[in-house]
């Protein structure tokens, strides 16, 4: 089987590419981290490592507010389709895979021009705006959550659960530390959270001075978090920095064992973390990224907090200190976050590849 994968949400599809070993995958995606930004993303460097072939997409964002990329951004859509176009033309794939995301939306009408099977992943509560374009195209929607099922048509939709990678499923703790001090694992993802950012950097002494630390920060270079931390590093007491690590990007595998070695995580509530954080049964501590599409993660961090692991605050309502504090009171009463409901499908990929060998099957017939 030929597959084409669209790049946009990373982890589950990394998933199941794991899945795919017999088959011929490619994948399409976003080279460069944010509009107007060059340095390389995430999806990028993971994807070229498995040797994968990659292809670059100039893809429009679906922005939600008017800034100074935003024309530039609209104007790329026809040039993303018409790439799109060459792509599959070129590949000819028996299936295309998507998991949402703008990247998905000139591939999606590529292949629905081409003829090429979709099939599309929500990971979602709900339903994301890219999959529910999607979706009229869609032989099949493979969907995570029970709830997402009302945005989709019945006929096409199966329930799969959200794909987890073989690291997250297979997770060790790994990390030893001396006299038993708390770990936090603090990350914003693979493109990093510039304000999660700032609030570590404003509390890093006195975080350091009770925890270890190990803080992703991501490589946007509009705001050189990266190397402001570990400058401010550089400058404390060796008995402090000693307890802290600080990374741009941290490998897939790394990922799996950070947060299953660490006491308390720290990060946005992208409905992935929260996955892999429900599997993993830890607490986390989750700050919701303001401005997604209809508080799509605020919607996640209060969905993590009712399976009793975790809490969250508003971003634009923390302070520095409830920042710190939070963190102090969590790690404190760690004893009282427990997972109440098994709910996961836990063989998420396999049940995806299912669907694709379906669909494939169905097309050379």
């Amino acid at each position: 089987m030929k597959v084409v994968i669209i790049g946009g949400h990373l982890s589950p599809a990394l998933a199941v590419i794991e899945k795919l070993k017999n088959d011929e995958v490619f994948f399409v995606g976003r080279k460069n981290t944010f509009e107007g930004d060059n340095s390389v993303s995430f999806e990028y460097q993971e994807i070229t490592k498995l040797n994968i072939p990659f292809f670059s997409l100039a893809s429009s964002r679906l922005q939600r507010k008017f800034t100074r990329h935003t024309f530039s951004s609209l104007s790329k859509f026809p040039i993303g389709l018409s790439q799109s176009i060459r792509i599959l033309r070129k590949i000819e794939p028996d299936v295309v895979l998507g998991f949402g995301g703008y990247v998905s939306l000139p591939v999606v009408l590529a292949a629905n021009l081409l003829k090429i099977p979709l099939v599309i992943h929500e990971q979602t509560l709900e339903a994301g705006f890219t999959n529910k374009l999607a979706s009229k195209f869609a032989k099949k929607i493979c969907i995570s959550w029970e709830s997402s099922a009302a945005y989709f048509p019945k006929e096409k939709t199966i329930l799969t659960g959200n794909p987890l990678k073989n690291d997250i499923l297979n997770s060790k703790k790994n990390i030893k530390v001396p006299n038993k001090i708390p770990v936090i694992y603090i990350t914003g993802g693979s493109t990093g959270a510039h304000a999660i950012n700032i609030f570590v950097e404003n509390n890093l002494e006195k975080l350091l001075k009770d925890f270890v630390i190990v803080h992703q920060t991501g490589d946007a270079k509009g705001y050189n978090d990266y190397d402001r931390l570990e400058e401010k590093k550089q400058t404390l007491k060796s008995s402090l920095s000693s307890n802290c690590t600080i990374k741009k990007f941290i490998s897939a595998k790394e990922v799996a064992q950070f947060i299953n070695s660490s006491d308390l995580v720290v990060g946005r509530s992208g409905i992935n973390t929260v996955t892999e954080l429900i599997f993993l049964e830890k607490p986390a501590f989750l700050i919701p990224l303001p401005i997604g599409q209809k508080n799509e993660q605020l919607k996640n961090a209060q969905f993590f907090k009712n399976l009793g692991l975790g809490e969250f605050a508003d971003q634009n309502l923390l302070t520095n200190e409830e920042f710190f504090l939070s963190i102090r009171s969590m790690i404190k009463h760690l004893q009282k976050y427990k997972l109440k409901e098994k709910i996961l499908i836990t063989n998420a990929a396999e049940k995806i590849v299912e669907v694709l060998r379906d669909v494939s099957k169905k097309k050379a017939a």
